[in-house]
């Protein structure tokens, strides 16, 4: 990838042939250099505004390869001139591989060059997870609908069984009323994490906030066990101490058929967009429900299975109690009921506990990373392979690699084809031991490049292959 731009300056400069010279730009991944071109007769003064500074020699007159200087912001720009040196005559050019005279000069070059790579590969890394973005979007947007609809659905069987169990008086129909009150009230919590998760990374959270979504989910797991768990419970244990008398079911009845309606609706909506990501993913439904990524739509779908178990229980002991005439039956299931949603709040909170403590992202997809890398030439063997989940469909990869750097060299060359006729013509112009020594550095340089230019097209590999797999770190040994 070569992106090419004119500076939009001219200058001018005092030569043997009274010649102007226009720069153009030229930046790849392993050079940045600039290239200058004879224009005819122009005037002597200099008007070159980028305050850039260019040594010569080069080695030829009209088409030169020049050795940039850039002011670096650390640096005084005022030590750094507006200047062009006079080219000196063909015949008392130096080699090549003269090294650089200025050391401060040098340094800013390369910090320069190194800002550039790094901009370049930050466009890069944007364009290609735009389409993760886009992907994550709309995945937590369909998580929205899903909560959106379990929190309206939630609120009318709160209203009906409330109604009911006022009616009726059946403890059983309180603790469901209570249970969906919960639900309402935590599946906003959650709808709060979702929309946190949304926020833009900053300086103080540069991995972003969607960790967050883990951390609402747990509150609302909290929410679970102490709202809907403990009130069921304390409920059901005052209607085994205090007997009280079942008034008519048929309301009861209704609303728990209603019940069973609207939550088996949403529990197949929740589970829908859990198969979905769960083939995304690569896992099986089950794998994704204990460690999926979507904290929000797994914890709908485990408080829509509690609530049809509810639902069932309530209705089993409150037909129970009313024509056996046994009351307690209907406080059992009370209490049953908070048992039943105590267990579903204790999975809940472990599982976004887990997901706080930073954990390793799924096996199977760590040895898909893995494999990527054992496959290509360039990598002779991997090594201290380690992940970390930061987020739902967001993970940090890191990992060794012993490099083969006879095929590193080989592909630089490949990708390059007249690289080296044109390292044979410099070589031929050597003539000492330190210019030898010289040209072997600059050579050197170039193999070190090429090496990161390698890995990042290693990297590029996994996040084609992982997508999750944001942050990469390949460590070479």
């Amino acid at each position: 990838m070569i992106i090419r731009a004119a500076i939009p300056y001219t200058a001018t400069c005092a030569s043997a042939s009274d010649s102007a010279y226009i720069f153009t730009f030229a930046y790849t991944y392993t050079t940045c250099r600039l290239t200058c071109r004879s224009l005819g007769p122009a005037t002597r003064k200099a008007a070159f505004q980028p305050r850039i500074h260019i040594i010569w020699p080069a080695p030829h007159h009209a088409v030169a390869s020049l050795r940039l200087r850039v002011p670096h912001p650390h640096l005084r720009t005022s030590s750094l001139s507006s200047s062009m040196t006079h080219p000196p005559n063909r015949s008392t050019t130096p080699s090549p591989c003269r090294p650089p005279t200025n050391a401060q000069n040098t340094i800013a070059i390369e910090n320069w060059v190194g800002e550039w790579k790094s901009q370049i590969k930050r466009m890069r890394r944007e364009v290609k997870l735009s389409k993760v973005k886009s992907d994550r979007k709309r995945s937590l947007q369909s998580s929205a609908k899903v909560v959106a609809f379990a929190i309206s659905t939630n609120l009318i069987m709160f209203t009906a069984k409330l109604y009911a169990a006022i009616s009726s008086g059946s403890a059983s129909m309180y603790s469901e009323a209570l249970h969906s009150f919960a639900d309402v009230l935590n599946e906003c919590i959650l709808m709060i994490g979702i929309w946190r998760s949304l926020k833009a990374p900053d300086p103080s959270h540069p991995y972003g906030f969607a960790m967050e979504r883990y951390a609402w989910a747990l509150i609302s797991g909290m929410g679970i066990f102490f709202l809907g768990g403990g009130v069921s419970m304390y409920h059901g244990i005052s209607g085994l101490v205090s007997h009280h008398v079942i008034g008519d079911p048929t309301a009861a009845w209704l609303a728990l058929a209603g019940s069973m309606l609207f939550e088996g609706i949403t529990l197949t909506y929740a589970l829908s967009h859990i198969r979905r990501e769960a083939r995304a993913a690569g896992v099986s439904t089950t794998e994704y429900i204990h460690r999926g990524a979507d904290p929000t739509t797994v914890q709908v779908f485990i408080e829509d299975c509690t609530a049809i178990t509810g639902v069932a229980l309530a209705g089993t002991c409150l037909s129970l109690a009313k024509y056996l005439d046994m009351p307690w039956i209907d406080s059992a299931g009370s209490i049953s009921i908070a048992v039943l949603l105590g267990s579903a709040a204790i999975f809940l909170i472990r599982r976004n506990i887990a997901a706080l403590v930073e954990t390793s992202m799924h096996p199977a997809r760590q040895r898909e990373i893995v494999q990527v890398l054992e496959k290509d030439p360039v990598v002779a063997s991997v090594h201290d392979v380690k992940s970390t989940t930061l987020g739902p469909e967001w993970v940090r990869f890191k990992a060794e690699i012993l490099i083969n750097g006879e095929q590193v060299a080989r592909r630089m060359y490949d990708r390059n084809p007249n690289l080296c006729k044109r390292e044979f013509q410099e070589l031929k112009r050597v003539s000492s031991e330190k210019e030898l020594k010289n040209w072997m550095i600059l050579s050197g340089g170039k193999v070190v490049s090429a090496l990161g230019w390698e890995v990042d097209r290693l990297e590029n590999n996994i996040k084609k292959k992982v997508p999750e797999a944001r942050h990469i770190d390949l460590e070479v040994l």
